[in-house]
């Protein structure tokens, strides 16, 4: 099992906002989909605080998808589905056969700022189709505003990811909201959480 000592700080804070927002449709069962679920760290800690959720997990890297199985293994828990591989940058009918309208909820979790504008495009297009009428994106991560970083020690983090890969680095809100208004969402709210990390919902319309 892989270990992200960010995972298990930030958790907590993004399980409260996903069960604040949720909290009205608990008396349903609902269905998720992870994209980049990373180690499962996160996934695993939802799937225990929401039992009303039935994940989905996914991630691009063999590595990752062998530890979530390994979480799962570990803790018993019945509402995560083996993860799956899935290529945000793909084509939404690519994703593992995920159908039009089968979402609740979709969310992703440090991955645009790892991820190439090609990706990013593509989850906007992917929740479009995926997600059901109302349903929630949530994405989380560092993010420029109008162009502009900050504070300086974000800027420092940009700058180090793209030197990793050029086509990295902390992704426009402005920009993703266009994506979002493109493919039939909106940011609904923008919640400030610690670090200079903000959590976006988007919801379909």
């Amino acid at each position: 099992m892989l270990l992200s000592p960010q995972a298990e700080r930030n958790w907590e804070g993004l399980c409260e906002v996903l069960e604040d927002v949720l909290e009205d449709q608990s008396h349903k069962q609902l269905f998720a989909l992870e994209i980049g679920s990373g180690t499962g760290q996160h996934v695993i800690r939802f799937a225990q605080k929401l039992p009303f959720v039935t994940w989905q997990p996914s991630d691009i890297k063999e590595e990752c998808r062998d530890s979530i199985k390994a979480y799962i293994a570990a803790t018993h828990v019945k509402t995560v589905l083996q993860p799956v591989l899935l290529d945000a940058s793909e084509p939404w009918d690519k994703w593992a056969g995920v159908s039009r309208n089968s979402c609740d909820v979709i969310i992703a979790i440090n991955l645009l700022q790892y991820s190439s504008f090609k990706t990013a495009q593509g989850v906007f297009s992917g929740a479009g189709q995926i997600l059901k009428p109302n349903g929630l994106l949530m994405t989380y991560g560092m993010y420029a505003v109008n162009g502009i970083i900050t504070p300086s020690c974000n800027e420092v983090l940009d700058e180090e990811l793209k030197k990793l890969n050029p086509e990295w680095g902390l992704p426009d809100l402005d920009v993703l909201r266009q994506q979002a208004y493109g493919n039939g969402l909106r940011l609904e709210r923008m919640i400030e959480m610690e670090d200079y990390y903000k959590c976006l919902l988007f919801r379909k319309l």
